[in-house]
């Protein structure tokens, strides 16, 4: 769209009316995440939050999201596209979890519904939440060792759970047959679809409110909106090729670092980023679908312009993202996925903000602690899964410190309380504590990782999907790199990829990375502030 037609569009609609649909459309899809989290029975959801929400059009352009996770966000509109393949009607309701189709990975799943207040598509309604378990070869659907997507949990494509408002009943029972907890899975389902409905009832709303056309008009205009400031955005970094490369500490099958290349290009208006010279995919689960590579991409773009343009269609088509295919970031089914869109989409981030850190310095922190540290203990009966991703230490910025105990990255989860995780679980916390001393020093120290020992009381399987226990999160500026993370199982060191079998009276610790610091430490001749 050219920059006379994207101004004719804005111009269609006044000023005022647009800054009310804007707010309007985006407290729908905060509606929809609220209504998702009250509704959801897994401590997963209703505590931690690991969900997304979202408002499309009828062509498939993101028009508002709830801000949640990052990194279902980014890859949202992959499996909008995927639905809209299968001739979706009003009254349909579609699921899918599928990485190759539309997915990012199989925990993940997606529901899609048509939005149709008066028989015709007007928009779709998205909902993506983690579920505590889809089956697979260990209780949480989270194995360290899988070599296969199959070995991963149930692989859903593009299915239709509801056809014409009547629920088929024969694919949810298939969906249920193969999930540990069915019951908790079948309600946290039937949150998603609620928070779908919710959409629905809301947008019609919004037609009474404004008229049909006001409220369509109004999505283009979001969007040429936010693709008019992050183009304005764009342009003001300086053109250039910038490059970086940063690595993964293997991937559960070998011990190997593996790299990440990135080379990023600004011009004019538009950012490429290409991942060519990235390692091949790999025998382990550490692959990572384009679309977790494009949300990380999108939300470094996002941190280093103007985080408060409204997050749509608009503020991402300026931006464009390539891998190779057959590569870690773009890989080939069958591979293995489920650690690529947890671990491998925090590497992405670190190192497209290194490569951006060159054109826009002030604007990038010290590294974080770069990885979720994911943590699933579950039942091989199938009575219980805990899942929890482990926060840590942000970096430290030009000017002020690193947050102690934080989500970086690509996860924007809570966590999940000791009264609550106690109570739905035969789990005991021992310690939950910041680390001192993890952040890196410097004229602004990095944020502190965190402790975190838990006691399984019911013999269970324990998988941990961790980064950055040997490579450290790295300062900048002359400031010095954030502690590496540490797991142990009972007193003992534990891989940073393993799922092991475990005896009740075991303790699970986690030890979170530091945030790098920013600037020399003042005692080392730096500057006091």
């Amino acid at each position: 769209m050219t920059g006379d037609s994207t101004a004719e569009m804005t111009d269609s609609i006044d000023p005022v009316t647009l800054e009310v649909l804007r707010n309007q459309l985006e407290s729908v899809a905060e509606e929809m995440g609220q209504t998702l989290i009250r509704g959801a029975y897994s401590p997963n959801i209703k505590e931690r939050r690991d969900c997304s929400t979202a408002l499309f059009d009828a062509e498939g352009q993101m028009i508002a999201q709830a801000e949640h996770i990052p990194v279902h966000l980014g890859a949202m509109p992959a499996a909008v596209e995927a639905v809209r393949e299968h001739d979706p009607q009003p009254g349909d309701v579609f699921v899918l979890n599928d990485p190759f189709t539309g997915g990012t990975h199989l925990p993940d799943v997606t529901m899609v519904s048509p939005i149709a207040p008066d028989e015709d598509i007007v928009g779709y309604a998205v909902s993506r939440a983690h579920h505590a378990d889809v089956g697979g070869m260990t209780p949480g659907s989270m194995p360290a060792g899988a070599q296969e997507i199959y070995q991963e949990g149930l692989r859903l494509p593009p299915t239709r759970l509801v056809e014409a408002g009547e629920t088929r009943e024969d694919v949810r029972a298939l969906v249920l047959a193969n999930v540990r907890n069915a019951r908790e899975r079948r309600a946290d389902l039937r949150a998603q679809q609620a928070a779908n409905e919710r959409a629905e009832e809301r947008l019609a709303a919004l037609f009474e409110e404004h008229g049909r056309e006001t409220v369509l008009t109004g999505f283009d205009a979001v969007i040429d909106y936010s693709r008019e400031r992050i183009t304005d955005e764009i342009a003001a970094l300086p053109d250039g090729t910038y490059e970086a490369t940063d690595v993964l500490e293997g991937d559960g099958v070998t011990d190997e670092d593996i790299e990440i290349s990135v080379t990023v290009t600004v011009d004019g208006e538009a950012i490429d980023v290409d991942f060519s010279g990235t390692a091949d995919q790999l025998e382990g689960n550490l692959n990572a679908p384009l679309a977790v590579a494009t949300s990380a991409v999108y939300f470094v773009v996002r941190s280093i312009t103007d985080p408060e343009i409204p997050p749509n269609h608009g503020c991402y088509e300026p931006v464009s993202v390539n891998a190779p295919e057959g590569t870690l970031l773009n890989p080939e089914p069958p591979a293995a996925v489920v650690g690529g869109n947890v671990e491998t989409s925090q590497r992405v981030t670190d190192v497209v903000f290194t490569a951006l850190a060159q054109a826009a310095p002030d604007r990038v922190p010290a590294q974080g602690q770069g990885t979720m540290n994911n943590l699933t203990i579950g039942a091989r009966d199938g009575s219980f899964t805990y899942y929890e991703t482990i926060a840590g230490g942000f970096g430290a910025r030009a000017e002020r410190d690193g947050m102690d105990g934080v989500q970086v990255g690509m996860t924007n989860t809570l966590n999940t309380p000791i009264e609550s995780l106690e109570t739905e679980y035969p789990l005991r916390v021992e310690r939950y504590a910041l680390r001192e001393g993890s952040g890196g020093r410097g004229r602004h120290r990095g944020g502190l990782g965190l402790e975190r020992s838990v006691t399984v009381e019911k013999a269970s399987t324990v998988s941990l999907l961790t980064e950055r226990r040997r490579h450290a999160p790295k300062g900048v500026a002359g400031g010095e790199d954030g502690a590496t993370g540490e797991n142990l199982i009972d007193g003992e060191p534990a891989p940073a990829k393993t799922t092991v079998d475990v005896d009740a009276g075991t303790t699970v610790t986690v030890k979170t990375p530091g945030g790098g610091g920013h600037g020399k430490p003042v005692d080392d001749g730096g500057d006091n502030v």
